[in-house]
């Protein structure tokens, strides 16, 4: 009797019967639900629906009353509609599900791409750190110019000077034919131009 009773017990749930169902391909019947939540949500299911009802109502208001199989209550109608309702909201459901499925899938395949961009990006920035340390001891194109430009006007100075310095020496022995200056002016000349320490 105490073993009976344990059976019956209302504080533990009962052992499970092995009733087994036909099994659904969940793929099949999701992409199924997906197409019908699909065609709900379409302008065509709102006037294809809208036409029905209105022939329906008008077949059961003025067809004579033995072709009426659904009078004036709409009983049927309304078990019709409850029914569609029923299975509508679960359809959607299961859709939406799907739908949100996919989009964490997305979300996950985004994440992993946005994680490797930026590992690309990090590594391409610790490259172009490096190439900047490696080119800074490498003269830069705006460099050279800058030198090169300052040479060329060294070379003109140098130049300018060596022709000044030509002419003195041209003056000077033009002065020593004529006798004209003493030597003492003319080394100061010198002395002024940089050339000749004494």
């Amino acid at each position: 009797m105490s073993d009976q009773r344990r059976g019956e017990r209302l504080d533990q749930p009962r052992t499970p019967r092995n009733l087994r169902l036909r099994r659904v391909d969940a793929e099949t019947f999701g992409r199924w639900a997906e197409g019908i939540a699909r065609g709900m949500g379409t302008a065509n299911f709102l006037v294809y629906m809208t036409l029905i009802l209105v022939a329906w109502f008008l077949w059961n208001t003025l067809a004579p009353a033995s072709l009426r199989f659904d009078p004036y209550t709409f009983t049927f109608l309304t078990l019709i509609l409850s029914l569609q309702a029923s299975y509508a909201a679960p359809l959607i459901l299961l859709a939406q599900n799907r739908q949100a499925d996919r989009d964490r899938i997305a979300l996950d395949e985004d994440r992993r791409r946005a994680t490797l961009q930026k590992a690309d990006t990090e590594y391409l920035a610790r490259e172009i750190a490096a190439l900047r340390i490696a080119m800074g001891e490498v003269a830069t194109r705006d460099f050279l110019r800058s030198e090169l430009t300052r040479l060329g006007e060294e070379l003109d100075e140098a130049a300018e000077r060596r022709r000044k310095l030509e002419r003195r020496q041209q003056e000077r022995e033009g002065r020593r034919t004529g006798g004209g200056e003493r030597l003492d002016e003319l080394d100061g000349d010198y002395v002024r131009d940089g050339r000749y320490e004494g």
